[in-house]
């Protein structure tokens, strides 16, 4: 799923209005609308201050370990619980 269509199911998932959006972002109604119909090239900065306005991080993952948070994200789990998870080796923990 792209970043697009998640932000966009997330808006759904809130019921969040691109007005709302608006007033959280500092941002007009026309660029939040534009940015998440994929009409304009945004910036990355406007996708990070839209999935904060959702409660929500963009968060990039090396591809090597996307399988991984795949399926921890899945609710699927591998190997020993001693070991660290995913989440904990990818945020240095």
């Amino acid at each position: 799923m792209t970043v697009l269509e998640q932000l966009q199911q997330r808006r759904g998932q809130l019921g969040k209005t691109l007005q709302s959006l608006a007033s959280l972002t500092a941002m007009s109604v026309s660029q939040i609308s534009n940015a998440l119909s994929g009409k304009v090239d945004s910036r990355l900065s406007t996708f990070v201050a839209l999935a904060d306005a959702m409660d929500a991080n963009l968060v990039l993952i090396p591809k090597h370990l996307l399988p991984e948070v795949s399926r921890l994200l899945s609710g699927k789990t591998i190997g020993p619980d001693d070991v660290p998870s995913t989440v904990d080796r990818l945020l240095g923990g």
